[in-house]
């Protein structure tokens, strides 16, 4: 089966198409060269310049250094949480009853007292925006019923992200042996929690009033211990951390456009350090580079050909947005291919896997992007492949 190609050229920001039949999708377009790392002064012991888009890594330091990442760690806290609510696992009004062991965790808290309740909202905002240690042990019994299992469970998401470098003992982050991350691996859970989009709200709210206690007769005043949100444009994130061991740690995110990059700091030697050393990669990130949008999520990339379905055809599309990211101020060259059958058999559930987009810059493979079903792909019945053999048969088909 022929497929149907688009060649897109970008000059002067005006887009021209012109549709040929040929095996591959080629996309041909006056940008940059592939990236490479630059050179940006981190004193800080690790760091990374991570592409949100892309996953593709712009600067790295020591970026698979094991070292112990303070509060940082609540990321995969929160990510574990969202991906509850996400599941249907738990509801953010759904109330957590808080134990002894969660009011016992000292360090940044909201002073929970054992056998209050709290709603599961209130302790992500008491995670994200005062990096609560007793909320995030809270959260964690309430998902999985104990600390070890939602620490376990922490660690599988690790490794099903690629974390390779990480071992979490704790949810919180408090200092304790064999509790260590790298950069890299810590720029990794960062970019899944951004998929989650609710969790944009929590992360930049400055500041709020929490009730605690039994009788909800303290109120604590949380204010976000991510000074970005209020010193740097399109700040989205996300996460401090500071402790003896640790120094002072944070993953910060920023998006301007369809620009979003991910900036990790571990091991600053100070708190001023920290932030001016994330806004320092976040401005190289925005300075240097391009983001080009190849394709949004849910885009019809092609139609298969059915035979013995309720439906002739079945449109493939992208499972999520695909972009290339590119230096700024030089010429190059990005196509993609698409590769899929040419035909499909019922049964087919939408979101079902049925092929790729390779992108390629300058001939080189940066990126591979899912194609899915749009929609189910039933089973004819008798009559309706009896009706059509009839119809085919009468066209001369």
């Amino acid at each position: 089966m022929d497929t149907i190609i688009v060649n897109i050229i970008y000059i002067g920001g005006i887009m021209l198409k012109k549709k040929l039949v040929s095996i591959l999708l080629i996309i041909a377009v006056i940008i940059s060269p592939y990236i490479a790392y630059g050179d940006v002064d981190i004193t800080s012991k690790s760091a990374v310049l991570m592409d949100y888009n892309t996953g593709k890594l712009i600067y790295a330091l020591n970026e698979h250094e094991k070292l112990p990442p303070a509060s940082v760690t609540k990321i995969m806290t929160l990510l574990l949480t969202m991906e509850a609510i996400s599941s249907g696992k738990i509801k953010l009004n759904d109330k957590v009853s808080i134990s002894e062991y969660a009011s016992k965790m000292g360090g940044t808290q909201v002073y929970l007292e054992p056998g209050e309740s709290q709603t599961v909202e209130d302790l992500i905002k008491a995670v994200s925006i005062r990096s609560a240690n007793d909320a995030a042990v809270a959260l964690g019994e309430f998902i999985s019923g104990s600390n070890e299992v939602f620490v376990k469970l922490m660690n599988d998401r690790a490794k099903s992200l690629g974390m390779e470098n990480t071992n979490f003992v704790n949810t919180s982050g408090l200092p304790a042996d064999d509790h260590y991350t790298t950069a890299y691996d810590i720029a990794l859970m960062s970019r899944e929690l951004l998929k989650c989009t609710e969790i944009q709200k929590y992360l930049t709210t400055w500041m709020e009033d929490l009730a605690v206690g039994k009788k909800k007769d303290n109120t604590q005043t949380m204010v976000n211990t991510n000074r970005l949100i209020r010193d740097y444009d399109g700040t989205t994130g996300i996460k401090t951390g500071s402790t003896n061991a640790a120094g002072y740690c944070m993953s910060a995110s920023a998006k301007r456009g369809d620009l979003q990059f991910i900036a990790v700091i571990l091991g600053g030697k100070t708190s001023a350090v920290r932030f001016e050393e994330a806004k320092k990669l976040l401005d190289y990130g925005f300075a240097n580079y391009d983001s080009l949008l190849l394709g949004k999520k849910g885009d019809v990339m092609a139609t298969l050909s059915v035979e013995k379905a309720k439906n002739i055809s079945l449109d493939i599309v992208l499972e999520n947005d695909v972009f290339a990211l590119l230096p700024k101020g030089s010429n190059g060259k990005v196509d993609t291919e698409l590769i899929h059958p040419d035909n499909v058999d019922p049964p087919v559930k939408q979101g079902d896997l049925l092929g790729e987009m390779v992108v390629r810059v300058d001939g080189k493979e940066v990126e591979r992007a899912n194609l899915v079903a749009k929609q189910d792909l039933e089973n004819a019945d008798f009559l309706t492949l009896f009706t059509r053999t009839i119809k085919n048969f009468i066209s001369g088909r």
